[in-house]
């Protein structure tokens, strides 16, 4: 027999083979059909994750949370309802696999990485976008973790409007890319212009420049090169 918290310890053990073959050759007196039969009975929930990893993660106030997208990369399943053709960071292309969503919450390069909640990809199912996932995540986050941790990281995909003034009004700050044609503004009387077409002296090159998103209602602090933007909550404007 197994256990739901055994298989989920698996999982958070085993980065890179986590199939039925692979936990029965690591657990003494457990076959292949033990385990198949046991997911085929079981019912996994973000919950489930978070009630399994909350006592490790080392929370403190300088924590951040790394929003993270992956596909579990099916290319030979042909009967695997989740599996859908989409974009994979890792293969640099289209593939077919399962599309998750991810929250990890992170001390720094020299702690510890937990997964804390995440979402199935899949809008044939469910309708929802990323966007949508990354909503409900960041909630649910708000709401019902209670972490020390105010600070969110995430890619070009996550940076819309709306997201960006969810994050403000729960006073999170933000750090994220901008792809190169979004529009922002130095001053008024300049108006809006591609990002890609500031310019930035010595100073803004290392200290940042303050800028306005379009049709975002408070200022970012933008800077160069990977075209990061930190987002100010108001307490520090």
């Amino acid at each position: 027999m197994i256990a739901k918290h055994e298989y989920i310890e698996y999982l958070l053990s085993t980065p890179f083979n986590y199939t039925c073959t692979n936990m029965a050759n690591h657990k003494p007196n457990l076959s292949h059909d033990v385990v198949s039969d046991f997911l085929a009975q079981q019912r996994f929930a973000p919950a489930d994750l978070w009630a399994i990893v909350k006592a490790q993660v080392d929370d403190v106030e300088t924590a951040c949370i790394i929003v993270d997208d992956s596909v579990q990369a099916k290319r030979y399943s042909y009967f695997i309802e989740l599996v859908k053709k989409q974009y994979s960071g890792n293969e640099h292309g289209t593939v077919k696999g399962i599309g998750l969503i991810n929250f990890i919450h992170s001390v720094g390069n020299d702690g510890e990485f937990w997964p804390i909640d995440y979402r199935i990809y899949h809008p044939d199912t469910d309708g929802k976008s990323k966007n949508d996932h990354f909503e409900e995540m960041f909630l649910r986050l708000t709401t019902h973790k209670q972490l020390k941790a105010r600070r969110i990281l995430f890619d070009t995909w996550y940076a819309s409007v709306d997201n960006l003034k969810l994050i403000h009004r729960a006073g999170w700050t933000f750090f994220t890319t901008l792809k190169s044609n979004r529009l922002v503004s130095v001053d008024r009387d300049r108006g809006y212009e591609h990002l890609s077409g500031l310019m930035f002296d010595e100073q803004t090159l290392v200290k940042g420049l303050i800028v306005k998103l379009k049709e975002v209602p408070f200022k970012v602090k933008l800077f160069n090169g990977a075209a990061r933007a930190a987002g100010c909550p108001k307490r520090r404007h």
